[in-house]
């Protein structure tokens, strides 16, 4: 390579180099508009039945069912765990019908009937599920356990109903209450703990499985 084009090369470099750092330094529209005149985010009045209490708030259209349960209603019992749906800790009920609240907006279940884990049961009068997991240890840090009870509960009422799972031989039949169908439904509840055990042997007492 000769100088001239060794000198080209890096004046090439440096070239790039400024521009770069020019871009970087330019601030975006967006940042230059002060907060206090960007316009206000859409929001929709939205009516949610919770544990039994109906109440209603303006929601922004992006809040999810999570945050406006943690943020607007203080249950602060579900619990935001990976916030992608993957763990289970913001388990809650809906209509009886489990989901992961943290992919669910709120304006998507205006008058649902939500329960959540501070409807299932009071500390003097605890849900049945709730008992058996403190008999049976089914938690240590405890995190994750709110979900995991509401999970459990529907998981039972899933068996009940006949609702199918993979590891049904025939899925037109009824499902078996057995630890394996058990352990196939809970399987979206994540528990870093590794209390799984302990939470079959809770659901199988609530459901009166033999051992």
């Amino acid at each position: 390579m000769s100088d001239y084009e060794l000198s080209m090369s890096r004046r090439g470099v440096l070239a790039s180099g400024a521009i770069g750092a020019a871009a970087t330094a330019m601030p975006t529209e967006a940042a230059a508009v002060p907060l206090d005149e960007r316009p206000a985010p859409p929001t929709m009045p939205v009516t949610l039945k919770v544990n039994g209490r109906t109440s209603q708030v303006a929601l922004d259209t992006r809040t999810t069912l999570l945050d406006a349960l943690r943020e607007h209603w203080k249950l602060t019992g579900t619990k935001k765990g990976c916030d992608h749906g993957q763990c289970g800790a913001c388990t809650v009920l809906i209509d009886g019908r489990r989901i992961n609240s943290c992919l669910s907006l709120a304006v998507m279940h205006d008058g649902d009937e939500i329960t959540t884990i501070e409807g299932l049961g009071t500390p003097d009068k605890l849900h049945p599920m709730q008992a058996a997991f403190v008999k049976h240890d089914g938690y240590q840090c405890g995190y994750c356990t709110p979900g995991q009870i509401c999970s459990a509960v529907a998981v039972l009422d899933e068996i009940k109903r006949g609702v199918p799972s993979h590891v049904q031989d025939d899925v037109a039949g009824a499902p078996a209450l057995t630890a394996e169908e058990m352990r196939e439904r809970m399987s979206g509840n994540i528990c870093r703990c590794g209390a799984y055990s302990n939470i079959i042997d809770a659901m199988r007492d609530v459901a009166g499985a033999k051992a």
